[in-house]
């Protein structure tokens, strides 16, 4: 009889061996490395636009339909699109507010970007180039007085087809050269050729690119001219600021 209680008791105690062992086993195998969470996902940078109508849209166009929308899909940004039509660096359009103060009231506000692209001088040309160049310093250093930590862009002028006047070629000449002295990037569209050629007259690409207006960008256009922008910022390391 008592043989048989030891061996019972002898039974017992492997038993309860087995099974801190089996428990101990799984504990290591829920704490084990491969067991750690995923990585989260890059966070997209965040980018914002300051323009004129070719920026945030033409009258009764949403600016989700610009190039300025186009490019922030295409690199996987988040936009933020400040800025009206027919406003520029001294120009204040209907709105009465040129970049600056646009730029305060829509922008200054938030919380600091990666990236700022600052586009415009089309609707300046009533003005000096000179005046024109020197409200675009005060804003890129005003930009970069709010935001040290952010990265600048400048495009120059955009043109819907055909020759721009002289007014505009000075304009984004004063441009290139307030960006060299800024140490800001500077795109030049006009240099580039993004859009070529006449609308009335059936040449270059501005037949399928602008709109009947002989200004704007059609849907086409705008994915067009964010296609190139989106190549010029790859050059410059700008995709991903």
């Amino acid at each position: 009889m008592r043989r048989r209680a030891v061996r019972c008791a002898a039974a017992a105690v492997v038993l309860l061996a087995l099974a801190g062992c089996g428990g101990t086993e799984r504990r290591a195998r829920a704490e084990s490395p491969s067991r750690a969470p995923k990585r989260q996902a890059a966070r997209a940078p965040v980018v914002m636009f300051l323009g004129d109508s070719y920026t945030t849209g033409k009258l009764g166009q949403i600016p989700e339909q610009t190039y300025a929308a186009e490019t922030a899909r295409l690199l996987g940004w988040q936009p933020i699109i400040g800025g009206y039509r027919r406003t520029g660096f001294i120009a204040k359009g209907q709105i009465g507010k040129n970049f600056a103060q646009l730029f305060t009231e829509q922008l200054a506000w938030r919380p600091a970007p990666d990236l700022v692209i600052v586009s415009g001088g089309h609707n300046d040309r009533r003005y000096s180039a000179q005046a024109v160049g020197e409200a675009a310093r005060q804003l890129l250093g005003g930009v970069h007085r709010q935001w040290s930590t952010a990265r600048l862009l400048l495009i120059g002028p955009l043109w819907g087809g055909g020759d721009p006047p002289k007014a505009v070629t000075a304009i984004r000449d004063a441009m290139g050269e307030v960006a060299a002295e800024s140490q800001v990037p500077f795109i030049d569209p006009l240099g580039e050729q993004w859009i070529t050629g006449d609308r009335d007259k059936g040449t270059g690409n501005a037949p399928q690119y602008i709109l009947p207006d002989g200004t704007h960008p059609t849907t086409a256009g705008a994915r067009h001219i964010a296609e190139r922008l989106a190549a010029d910022l790859r050059t410059r390391g700008l995709a991903r600021p």
